[in-house]
């Protein structure tokens, strides 16, 4: 019996192991035949869309899941109008919504701060330490140390979210409802960068400036031919910097939404000190990168003009220091260290944006018109919301009007019924009236059976049906929704104004360092003529000879000093500026004609001179006036330079030919004049600067379509004695009549 049992146990185990041996070698074959294309199907496919869609790429409000969650949940905490609390606590609460852990809330919260300055309009109002964007070893400080609450601006990301604007969902365990979407009332999308790397695809959105985002928004609504790069000039970097401009690279961008350009940093030289201060780098590096760099040329030998760099960022700002080497050109060197370290770095776009739940690259008119679309689709359920409470509270109060009609019957009505849930259906039966105002009329208060409480909420209805007739207007007219958005992206411009931060700097301005000789510096007197005559002449030549020779039909049109050693800009009607120095031309005299600037600056064929000025330290201003009736004012310092270049194109707007150029360095009066014989004189503090050199102006002067604006002087130059009569307080204006008495000729000389 022994025997035969163990035999049998034996037995069974070993049919146990070939079962499961064939067990086995049945899913091994299972596995190699299932081909790779299910295995990703399968697998792989749901996470690369979940983190597409739930993660990584922005919605046309400008936020991903991960920031919607955070600032939903500050919102919620009232900390929109509220007290600062502790991060930590905000962190703790947002959980609720985001179960990905603390560590990654809170970063999405830095990435938010004012302290971090990540963002141009940063959503968050910060306290304590939350490092810097510039910074990669400058840690920020643990959460339960640093403060926190929803900056002002958040008010237009929440801006009637609780009148139905945007759909609600569950979080993910179903216990509270959260929005889709955040009802922003200007296209944050453009507004904030945003960076995201999901699977097989990514998101590069850089952050553009909100008063021109706004502004170019309206303008778009207006005219859909509008053309952006009229007042999107170019992007924005809350770290400042220069950004190259190229006008065919942005353009790209605009259109495609994908591209790239340059962002170089800010300098400034102390010469007392021998130093270099950078205090302005490029968005996509940081200031240890730039240091590490720099520390390896002079490892090499690449660089020998540096002594010594150190970081003294304080609380006043990021600063980076360069002790300079006796007899080092600060400008050479900065050539060489922007070519060879991050101070001057690439920032690539790739406006990837999620529409509908599904990623596409747009452009910067695609992304507009999907906003534009979404956002009059809140606009128009904010006000269905408005016009369903107007409707039923108009709904009750014609019931209440009724009753008003015979209150003893009502209250009669009332006290006759025996059964309480009788009251409304004979309230109903006795005034015609449905039950939901019945119900109205019977929780009324006993005191409010009054005529006088009655008489006033009556008179409520006449209001009510005229908001009702015009909210239901506004749904059926698309024009008055426009107006609507137009009117509170003006809202928002006037209310959180925000100047740019990254400045302008033309890439046909860049160039390699001058290599000048000394050159001795003298006065001289400058003169050019009408056919573009240049002459150059000594003060004890002019006392000499001072009457000035021209060509026949030629003659003066400006004179004035300058220094050997000065710089001038000579804008052509071609939309071309010529930099030239004083030195570059020899000393003349009076008696001879002079040079001739087209051939000695190898102009196009057909340019001509139309302005030749001394920009001096380029600090100050020039007015434009073109044809029109449009005057741009523009900063000389869209025109400075530290290279060679001798030509810069796009020097002003081509869309009318320009008539006159004047310097301007402090406030003054202008006199301006149309080939319709009218006149005005303005203030120039009128007239708001401009940063890009392209600007189309604003309008100055309206002129009829047969005549144009013909010329522009300073006042005290001009033939005008009654100055009150053409004076204007705001612009654009048609300008009066000249009389008589202010048209006599008189000669004009443009002084710098």
């Amino acid at each position: 019996m022994g025997g035969n049992s163990n035999s049998m146990a034996k037995k069974k185990q070993s049919e146990s192991k070939a079962a499961a041996s064939t067990a086995v070698e049945g899913l091994r074959a299972e596995v190699l035949e299932q081909p790779i294309t299910e295995t990703l199907e399968v697998n792989y496919m749901p996470y690369a869309m979940s983190v597409i869609v739930s993660r990584a790429i922005p919605e046309i409000d400008g936020f991903k899941p991960s920031h919607r969650k955070l600032l939903y949940t500050m919102y919620k905490m009232n900390l929109l109008t509220g007290s600062r609390t502790k991060s930590a606590n905000i962190v703790g609460q947002t959980m609720r919504l985001n179960p990905h852990g603390d560590a990654a809330i809170y970063e999405t919260m830095v990435r938010l701060s004012k302290g971090y300055e990540a963002l141009l309009t940063p959503f968050i109002d910060s306290k304590g330490n939350f490092g810097k964007v510039y910074s990669r070893d400058m840690a920020y400080a643990a959460s339960r140390y640093t403060e926190a609450k929803l900056s002002d601006i958040c008010g237009e990301i929440f801006r009637d979210i609780d009148k139905d604007t945007v759909d609600f969902a569950d979080n993910y365990d179903g216990s509270v409802k959260e929005p889709v979407l955040l009802p922003t009332s200007f296209p944050n999308v453009l507004v904030s960068a945003n960076t995201g790397i999901a699977v097989g695809m990514a998101s590069q959105i850089c952050g553009f400036n909100l008063n021109e985002v706004c502004e170019t928004t309206i303008n778009y609504l207006k005219d859909p031919e509008y053309d952006i790069m009229q007042s999107l000039i170019a992007p924005d970097y809350p770290t400042g910097g220069e950004l190259i401009y190229n006008a065919s690279e942005i353009e790209e961008i605009y259109r495609s939404g994908r591209g790239s350009f340059k962002v170089r940093a800010k300098w400034r030289y102390l010469k007392t000190d021998n130093i270099i201060e950078i205090y302005e780098i490029p968005y996509t590096t940081t200031v240890e990168a730039i240091m590490d760099k720099v520390a390896e040329l002079v490892k090499t030998g690449k660089i020998k003009e540096i002594s010594d760099m150190r970081d003294e960022t304080d609380l006043g700002g990021l600063k980076l220091a360069i002790d300079l080497k006796r007899g080092t050109d600060p400008d050479k060197l900065m050539q060489k260290l922007m070519r060879a370290t991050p101070l001057c770095d690439s920032c690539s776009c790739n406006f990837n944006i999620l529409i509908a739940g599904n990623p596409r690259v747009m452009g910067i008119r695609e992304i507009l018109d999907e906003w534009i679309a979404w956002r009059t689709e809140c606009v128009r359920r904010r006000v269905y919301f408005e016009l369903t409470k107007k409707r039923d509270k108009l709904h009750l109060l014609n019931g209440l009007k009724k009753i008003l009609l015979d209150i003893d019957r009502a209250i009669s009505i009332i006290r006759g019924t025996e059964l309480e849930a009788e009251v409304v259906p004979n309230l109903m039966i006795g005034f015609g009236i449905d039950r939901i105002q019945a119900e109205f009329v019977a929780e009324i208060k006993l005191r409010n059976i009054n005529k006088e409480y009655i008489l006033k909420r009556v008179e409520e209805t006449e209001q009510l049906e005229k908001d009702v007739a015009d909210l239901e207007d506004i749904l059926n007219t698309p024009r008055r929704v426009k107006k609507i958005i137009t009117d509170e992206l003006r809202d928002v411009i006037k209310k959180y104004p925000s100047p740019r931060r990254t400045s302008i700097i033309y890439s046909d301005e860049i160039g390699e360092p001058d290599i000048e000789d000394e050159v001795e510096n003298y006065p001289v007197t400058l003169f050019l003529s009408r056919e573009g005559y240049f002459k150059k002449i000594t003060p004890q030549s002019l006392r000499m000879s001072s009457e000035q020779k021209y060509k026949e039909n030629d003659g003066p049109m400006q004179e004035f000093e300058a220094e050997n050693k000065d710089e001038l800009l000579i804008f052509t009607d071609k939309q071309q500026v010529y930099k030239v120095r004083v030195s570059d031309f020899e000393d003349s005299k009076a008696s001879v004609l002079g040079v001739f600037l087209a051939s000695q600056l190898e102009m196009d064929e057909g340019e001509n001179v139309i302005c030749m000025l001394n920009p001096g330290d380029y600090s100050s201003h020039i007015l434009l006036f073109f044809a029109n009736g449009k005057a741009a004012r523009i900063e000389l310092s869209a025109y400075a330079t530290k290279t060679n270049r001798k030509r810069l194109t796009g020097a002003y707007s081509d869309k009318s030919p320009l008539v006159c150029i004047l310097p301007l360095t402090e406030e003054r009066e202008i006199a301006v004049f149309s080939t319709e014989g009218r006149a005005l004189v303005f203030n120039t503090a009128l007239l708001a600067p401009k940063a890009s050199r392209t600007t189309i102006g604003v309008a100055l002067m309206n002129v009829k379509s047969k005549h144009s604006l013909e010329r522009a002087m300073y006042v005290e130059d001009s033939p005008i004695k009654n100055i009150a009569r053409y004076r204007a307080k705001s612009i654009p204006v048609t300008g009066a009549l000249l009389r008589d008495e202010d048209r006599e000729e008189k000669q004009m000389s443009l002084m710098d």
